[in-house]
Order: C-alpha cells, then structure tokens, then sequence
C-alpha cells in the first residue's frame, strides 16, 4: 500500500483553526461559540478515552518487550553462562516487533515504547528510520545524535563541568560511540550533581542502548548488513540491544541479511495487537457507550469501517475520521448545541431563541413527531415557544434513555448471535450495530436465520449465554431492566430444576451436536427440515418448550429496544448522516480539485475580485489558472507564440497602455516571465509536455471536463 506521511510544519493548532474556521463560515448563526466550546470538550475527551484505549492494549506488548530488556540486560551484567556464550559467537539481544501493515499506527506504538523505556529502563534510546540512513555514517550520525542529546537535560546544563558536544564535530563511529557510552555511565556512577542522580536513578546501572529501527523494511541491506558487523565486534564493550519494526513478515529479517549477518543476531519474535482487534475495541469503547453523546450514523460509519478495511487498515486514519465527523456535525447543524451531556439539555434548551426553536420545528423527526399528537397539542408546539422547549427537554432524555437501553440490549443480542454457526448477522458487533442502525433488524433474513438457529441450542450454551446477558443488564446504566433481569433469572432457575433423564430429551441433545458437527450450509438446512418434520409428529419436551420461550422473550427485547435511530425524534442532533460530505472529505479526487483550483480559484481562495461570470478570464486571477484555462480552448498542439500574446492581452486588459518604449519594453519582458513560469507550473502537474514534432510548440496531455 501507498501511506501518506505529512511534514511536521509549523502550523497553527488544531484548536486555533477549527476556531477562525467556526467564526468566519458561521458568524451569522448563534450561539456559534458555545457550539464550538462544546465541540472542543466533547473531542478532548474522546481523545484522552481513545489515548487510554490505546495505551492498554499496548501494555501486554510492551511488558513482554520490558521482560525481553530485562532479561537482555542481566545476562551482560552479571555476566552469566549465557552471556559469555553469546559473547563467544557474538550475538547482539534482538526484537523483531511484528507491528502489521497499519503503518500509520506504528509511530503511536514506537513512541510509547521509548517513553517507557526512557521512564523505566535506560534513558539511551534510539529511534531511526530508513529515510534519515542512507548510508552507514549517516546512520551512526543520527544514531549518536539522539543519543548524545538524551544524556543532557536542562539540571545538567547549568553544571560548568557537563558540555554538550556536537555528533558533528566528533567522529561518528562505533569507538567513539562506547567512549562516550564509558563516560556517560561513570559520570552517572560517581559523581553528579543531586538533581542529575535523582533523575538517573529510576534506570538500571550501565543500562543498555536500545536502537529501534522503525520501518526494517525500508532500510538499505548494506547499511544493516554493515552497522550489525560493526555492532557485533563491539557487543562485549556495549550493551546494544535492537528492535525491528516489521511491517510485513519475519521472514523479511533474512531475505535483507544472508544467514552469515541474521546469525550475529539473538531474536526474538513478538506480536502486536491485531488492527482489526484495535479498531473493534475502539468501536466499542468510543460509539457503543452512553458516556457521549454525539453518535454516528449507519452510512457514515460503513464509510469509516469500509476506508479501514479496504484502504489502510489505520486505526489513527479512523480516529482522525471520527474527529471530522464531529467537527462537520458541530459546523453545520446548527441544534448541535444541544449535543451534550444530560445535566446540561434543560440549561440549553431554555435559553434557546425563536430562531432555533424554528430550527427545530423544521427537524424532519419533529415533524413527523407533531403529525401524530392532538390538534391542541400540535397547534401548541407549532406556535407556543415555551411549549416546544418543554417537549425538547423530555424527547432529549428519552433520547439519552434510548442508546442505553439499545446499547444493553445490543451486546445481549450479539451474545446470542457470536455463538451461531456461519454468523448470520456478523460475527463483530460493529456488524450486528450496522444492521440495527440500518432499518429494523427482525425483519431481515439474517434475523430470522439467527432465531432458527438460537432455537436449536443446547442446554449448556444457553445457560451460559443467559448469564452472560444476566451479567450485562445488572451492569448496565438503564433503569429499565430489573424485571427482564429477575425473568432471565427465572429462565436459570427452570433450566437447572430440568430433569434430563427422559428420552426425548436425548434424542434433541443428540441432534443439536450433529448440529454443531455439521455447520455448512447443505447439512444444516437438511438438518433443520427433519428437525421440523420431526417437531410435526411429536409433542415438544419441557427443555424444548423453555428453550423456544427464551428465544422469543429475546426476540420481544429486541423488537421493543433496538429501533433504529432514526425512528427517533430529534436524532438530527445528536447523529451525524450526512455520508457524502465526509466521503468528499476522505475519498480525495486529486483531479477534479485540480481543474477546480486551476478554472475557478474563487472556489477556494474567496476572493470577489475573482468572480467571473460566463466563463471569462479575470485578469486578477493567478498567472497559471489564466494559461490554464487558455490552454483548455486549444487542440492537440499548442502553439507558445500565440499562447503567449492571448496571456499578455488578458493580463494587460485593464491596465492602461505605457506611453514610454523602454517603460513598454520592461513590462513585456516582466510578462513573458510570469509566462514562463506559469507554463513550467502547468509542465510540472503534467498538463503540457515539449514536443518533437515543432520546437515552438507544447503537446496537451489532458483531455475531457470533470
């Protein structure tokens, strides 16, 4: 795949530009700065959940890389028969940290591995990729670099005695490397001031020098080849430790090095998270809770789980898609202030003004809301302000009620429906989410395959699953639940006072693991044919009968919990829909925004003094959107003569002509400049080409509108 890596340029903050953006598009909405406030709030948290997320998922990685450092480190100080084994042929302690192909997620993971490291284990920590080591003195320069400048903090500057030396000045190579090593580590030991000892003293004694190489893949075989020769001969004076970061495959370590290099190496494999794993997590903990309130929309999530799967496979790129969800509902609906938390709905909704107490009378949802109450009640919404705030606040709550009863609900349904062979109705629950949010699951197929199914179940599975649900409602933040929690408790109860000695009975327990046995698709519909030939000439058993009644009772939670959201008056509010705008944003078409910037720049540059009507050419607009658009109304060849001369008379169509020859002369030379440079501009987006058949002529390369 192809990844994007953006430079880190001063730019203004997230915050800053978000902000201008809010007050310069929407200066005529109100409240447009609380809007943002709560914008800001509600992505500031999500940010330290998602941050959270993240950092535990990766504990278990980074604990086994601690471990791995730990065990690493101990061998080369104490000296044991392993070390001086390993001494004997060499080898360098060596991680191969199998990361997947989410490259974009790497430099997340990377960052907490060297924080960790830094706070834990030894502050010479290096971070090096492929593009910043060309050579194998280009790697030692940026490797001493980084570590040279790890050993000076701001205590140990103000001490006469600590000078910072420059890689540059010095010598880049291994020897110079382990004498600084040497030093370092004595000055450490002896001597130091009481802040610098207080800072070192949370890191082991000689605590090693751990070189991360961030994408291995990347890397130039002879610089590998050369820096792990060179490391190897020094290995008993320096305690060097490597990690790999792979992208791809193990076996990638030794179709880079031949077995006389990979064998000077001591691996040792470990996995990261699966990215799949992450992004369902991240799902879970961020979309599928009531801690905030701002939700997605079935499309628009298909669009951010489709751009995952097909795309990159980055949980980052689906975090900064979520980001933008959020800052496009806040920007253009103009009732998302009241998408916030539920302490705060009656404060807002009272101080709404008649402006968006119209917003909200022209809410499809509230329309559709007001068509079924009393003529009284709707001639009172429809005209009385206080009234229509009253009914928001109560619809607002009910609303809040809804997604924690739906999300209670949903995750019983997907205990249910994970445990099903084939997985009709998906086997994640993101999956089972979009077909909720989608229209009303119990009347689609997969639903009515899931409930066959959930009939045949054994004994065993459906205990567990009932307690499994038992175990979610007790949890659950809804307030509705205490008698559907004593009915599945009931459910226990009768299952365990069931006797299971009767015939029949082993007869059904003996067909459900056939069942079980047989799960393509052939055998389980023959299976569930005879099932239910079988059903027609005998009288059901008492675990049968339980069993069919626990599966509806899960069918009637379902029917009355899990409507879809947009059944839901006022889900405007709190549910961003609008999927084409954000696949506008993400699904980027370099070439229609191309012709767009180049034909109309007053689309993007706002300016009035671009505006053109009837597609004339504004003398003020910038030299290459005057040559292309020029360039448009010519053929295959174009001739530079007459391009020229149509580019001078628009640009010099409202100035008034110079009187002065030599005056006359400079400004033609200025405009055959901006000519030139133009032209070239357009050569270089690969507009135009130099052709062999005229010298004074440019071949067009593009053809058709967008």
């Amino acid at each position: 795949g192809c990844f994007v890596f953006k430079p880190s340029s001063k730019k203004r903050r997230w915050s800053e530009k978000t902000a201008h953006d809010f007050r310069s598009a929407s200066s005529d909405s109100e409240d447009t700065e609380l809007r943002f406030v709560t914008c800001q709030s509600l992505w500031n948290q999500i940010k330290s959940e998602t941050e959270q997320i993240q950092e535990d998922l990766n504990k278990q990685l980074l604990d086994n890389l601690m471990s791995f450092l730990s065990r690493s480190h101990s061998n080369f100080q104490e000296k044991t028969a392993e070390w001086t084994c390993r001494m004997k042929f060499r080898e360098i302690p060596t991680a191969a940290l199998v990361l997947g192909v989410n490259v974009t997620d790497h430099d997340l993971t990377f960052r907490g591995l060297s924080d960790v490291l830094q706070d834990n284990i030894t502050p010479y920590v290096a971070l090096l990729e492929a593009k910043d080591c060309s050579g194998i003195k280009n790697l030692m320069q940026k490797l001493m670099g980084q570590l040279m400048n790890c050993d000076i903090d701001v205590d140990s500057l103000e001490d006469e005695d600590c000078v910072q030396v420059s890689p540059n000045r010095i010598r880049c190579s291994m020897p110079s490397l382990i004498s600084w090593y040497d030093s370092a580590t004595k000055k450490t030991d002896s001597g130091t001031p009481s802040k610098k000892r207080n800072s070192s003293s949370r890191h082991w004694q000689s605590p090693p020098v751990v070189v991360i190489f961030k994408d291995i893949e990347s890397f130039t075989t002879k610089v590998l080849q050369d820096f792990i020769v060179i490391s190897s001969q020094h290995i008993h004076e320096l305690p060097l430790v490597l990690i790999f970061g792979i992208a791809t495959s193990p076996m990638i370590i030794h179709r880079l090095l031949p077995h006389s290099v990979s064998s000077l190496l001591c691996i040792e494999l470990f996995q990261s998270l699966s990215c799949k794993e992450h992004l369902s997590t991240i799902i879970d903990k961020l979309l599928l809770t009531s801690q905030f309130p701002f939700k997605l929309g079935e499309k628009v999530l298909q669009v951010l789980i489709n751009i995952f799967l097909y795309h990159d496979f980055s949980v980052k790129n689906f975090i900064k898609g979520f980001q933008l969800c959020i800052v496009e509902h806040f920007y253009s609906q103009p009732l998302s202030v009241l998408c916030c938390h539920l302490v705060d709905i009656k404060k807002r909704v009272y101080s709404l003004s008649h402006d968006q107490c119209e917003n909200i009378r022209r809410l499809l949802s509230f329309r559709r809301y007001v068509e079924k109450q009393e003529s009284g009640k709707q001639i009172e919404l429809l005209t009385n302000d206080s009234a229509l705030k009253g009914e928001t606040e109560k619809l607002l709550e009910d609303l809040h009620v809804y997604h924690e009863n739906y999300i209670s609900i949903l995750r019983c349904l997907h205990v249910f429906t994970s445990s099903l062979p084939k997985y009709p109705l998906g086997k994640q629950i993101r999956e089972l989410h979009c077909a909720c949010l989608e229209n009303r699951v119990w009347e689609t197929e997969e639903y009515e395959s899931s409930l066959q199914l959930a009939r045949m179940l054994n004994k065993t599975d459906l205990v567990t699953m009932l307690q499994q649900c038992v175990g979610i409602l007790v949890s659950s933040s809804g307030k509705e639940f205490d008698k559907t929690v004593e009915k599945l408790k009931e459910f226990l109860t009768q299952f365990q006072k069931l006797e299971e000695a009767s015939q029949e009975r082993d007869v059904s327990v003996s067909s459900q693991k056939e069942l079980q046995k047989k799960t393509d698709l052939y055998h389980l519909q023959k299976t569930l044919l005879e099932l239910k030939e079988s059903r027609k000439s005998k009288k059901l058993t008492k675990f049968e009968m339980l069993r069919f009644e626990v599966v509806d009772y899960i069918d009637s939670l379902v029917r009355k919990y899990l409507v879809p959201a947009d059944d839901r008056t006022l889900h405007e509010i709190v549910y961003f829909n609008t999927a084409a705008v954000l696949r506008g944003h993400l699904n980027a078409a370099p070439r229609t925004a191309l012709h767009t910037a180049l034909n109309n720049p007053y689309w993007y540059l706002k300016n009035q003094a671009l505006k053109c009507d009837g597609g004339g050419i504004s003398n003020k607009a910038p030299d290459i959107c005057i040559v292309y658009k020029l360039h448009l109304e010519c053929g295959r060849l174009i001739n530079l003569v007459d391009w020229l001369e149509a580019f001078s008379t628009v640009v010099m169509a409202a100035e008034e002509p110079v009187a002065d020859a030599a005056s006359s002369d400079q400004v033609d030379d200025i405009i055959h400049a901006r000519f030139i440079r133009a032209v070239s501009e357009l050569e270089l987006l690969g507009f135009i080409k130099p052709s062999k058949q005229k010298t004074d002529h440019v071949a067009r390369l593009t053809w058709g509108g967008c």
